[in-house]
């Protein structure tokens, strides 16, 4: 790394299965070129257009576990039958060689390991507008049963205690406005100075957004 270059933030988001957090990870690392995706391990089988070390590494279960034996992930969890992890391989060299920022776009279990571990994170929760329209979307996606559907939203309302974990909360309802906020919160993290983020911290700090969201009607948790 060279003297002038800066060291990257991590910046986690993590959220309900179904509230869109992919979709908005990606725009980010689309429209910004200090951005990196990091690009987790599962035991997931690939859905329907998702490639090979670009959107996971997919592997075994065997291979999993012999990954976490090996102490390569910074954090992993078991979501909806399958496993997760984030390997300290894939933070290093944006984070330290290119001065990357980087995205972790993981499940609530995981995000508590990188909080014990990596006291440089930032830790984003992605709200959906609501707990009905959560329940909308996953029934839309038309990738899971009815047995899964309800399993996740089961999951869905443990996770929302998890929030309390979290540094901010952007409510994912209209794309383009939950983008520009993720956008604003990153821009006062790399600027730094307390005023600045006072402010971001004000619109988009985790009690403030989620007493707002749990006052509207539906968003009772």
């Amino acid at each position: 790394m060279s003297a002038s270059a800066r060291i990257g933030i991590p910046f986690v988001i993590a959220a309900p299965s179904g509230t869109g957090k992919t979709t908005v990870c990606r725009a980010l690392v689309e429209r910004d070129p200090l951005v990196d995706f990091s690009i987790s391990h599962t035991t997931r089988p690939p859905r329907t257009g998702e490639r090979e070390g670009v959107d996971y590494h997919f592997v075994t279960a065997g291979d999993f576990r012999t990954l976490v034996g090996e102490g390569a992930f910074v954090e992993h969890a078991s979501y909806g039958g399958q496993n997760y992890g984030t390997s300290h391989e894939a933070l290093r060299v944006p984070l330290m060689e290119l001065g990357h920022d980087v995205l972790l776009e993981i499940e609530v279990q995981g995000a508590a390991q990188v909080r014990d571990s990596r006291p440089d994170a930032r830790f984003i929760f992605l709200l959906p507008p609501s707990m009905s329209v959560l329940e909308e979307r996953l029934r839309g996606r038309g990738t899971d049963s009815e047995e899964a559907i309800h399993r996740r939203l089961g999951v869905a309302d443990r996770e929302l205690a998890a929030v309390m974990g979290f540094d901010y909360a952007v409510v994912n309802d209209v794309l383009e406005q939950t983008i520009a906020s993720l956008f604003e919160i990153i821009a006062a993290e790399r600027d730094g100075r307390e005023a600045v983020l006072a402010r971001v911290r004000e619109r988009f700090g985790r009690d403030r957004v989620l007493a707002e969201w749990r006052g509207k009607a539906g968003g009772a948790a």
